[in-house]
């Protein structure tokens, strides 16, 4: 096989590695742009009976979980959230979780059924199933979660299921906590 042939084969894989890396990075984010970085968008809310704003939470690590009373991966991700919770608010970090639910009574029996610890506020203005806020974020389905740093920055969105507290992700949020 000849000199030229032989840098063409390394040229293509070597191309080849490159376009699977670019694919594999975060900031790729499943063809969309990365919003790392990107102020976090303040709307008001209510939260056992008080009103307020996110930017209420600005000095903390907020977790924003879109979910539904109605979505199988949203329930089942439930108690890690609540573990979750458990273990970022001594360092000043929050779940906070926004209900795309148009039904008050369900959101308020699944709040009892599986005991949430987090912070909650169902969208009033959700229609079929979709919540206006989480539309704001770009959310067109559920479960979908930004992290949010101390100065209001998105840090981080995950799409769908997530095990909250898996070693990776409590090390995870063991980095952004430590961060100012």
């Amino acid at each position: 096989m000849g000199i030229v042939r032989k840098i063409g084969v390394w040229v293509v894989v070597l191309a080849a590695l490159g376009v699977l890396l670019l694919f594999a990075m975060p900031s790729y984010r499943q063809g969309e742009a990365s919003i790392a970085g990107k102020n976090a968008w303040d709307f008001p809310l209510e939260v056992s009976g008080k009103p307020g704003h996110l930017s209420d939470y600005k000095g903390r690590v907020v977790v924003l979980n879109f979910w539904a009373t109605w979505c199988p991966p949203c329930v089942e991700e439930t108690p890690a959230l609540n573990h979750l919770q458990k273990y970022i608010a001594s360092r000043n970090g929050v779940v906070l979780g926004v209900a795309a639910d148009e039904d008050s009574a369900a959101y308020e029996k699944f709040l009892r059924d599986q005991g949430v610890v987090f912070p909650t506020y169902r969208d009033p203005g959700t229609k079929d199933n979709h919540s206006p806020i989480a539309q704001t974020y770009g959310t067109s389905m559920y479960p979908e979660t930004y992290v949010i740093d101390r100065q209001g920055k998105i840090a981080r969105k995950v799409i769908g299921f997530q095990q909250w507290d898996s070693p990776e992700m409590l090390a995870y949020f063991d980095a952004v906590l430590g961060q100012p």
